[in-house]
């Protein structure tokens, strides 16, 4: 009886590699924290001053950072809780984002009072000068997109991956 020859299977397509699911909360740490460093890049290496809505634009950035520390330790089941609650503040975020937007384009006024140049009557001067909101921050030279703009775009894309990754997947029947 004749030996079979192996198949060369070098033709052949390559089964992809699992993911690895422990790196994703990593990732999401990470780029969560490469945009709150952009953020003080601008503020302290281009000494561009942030308005106070974006100093609030901050705040779901540090949120996804713990987020995502907390989901990289947790057990499957919680660390996909824990990136959906991620992928729900970055909505938020971008919410904020999109109301800095229109404050930049006035479609309406903001809604904190630092912005509009009114001061609280008897609390202390601010130790920076006020940046208006209504003013655009750009970030690169003669490219008309504010950081406000970029700031709703990244979070809305970033939050819509997440969900994408943690949202169950519909099984296809043939």
């Amino acid at each position: 009886m004749r030996k079979a020859k192996p198949i060369d299977d070098s033709c052949q397509p390559k089964a992809h590699k699992p993911l690895n699911h422990r790196l994703i909360p990593v990732l999401t740490a990470l780029a969560a924290a490469a945009a709150l460093g952009l953020a003080y890049f601008a503020q302290y290496g281009l000494h561009l001053t942030p308005c106070e809505l974006c100093l609030y634009e901050r705040w779901p950035y540090r949120i996804v950072i713990a987020l995502g520390l907390a989901a990289t330790l947790a057990p499957a089941r919680v660390m996909r809780i824990l990136l959906s609650l991620a992928a729900l503040t970055l909505l938020g975020g971008a919410a904020i984002a999109f109301l800095h937007v229109g404050v930049e384009h006035y479609w309406w006024n903001s809604p904190l009072p630092e912005c509009n140049g009114a001061l609280t009557p008897g609390a202390p001067l601010p130790m920076f000068p006020a940046t208006p909101c209504d003013r655009p921050v750009f970030l690169i030279p003669h490219l008309p997109i504010s950081m406000a703009t970029m700031d709703f775009c990244a979070a809305t894309a970033f939050a819509l991956l997440l969900l994408a990754y943690v949202l169950p997947k519909r099984r296809r029947y043939r």
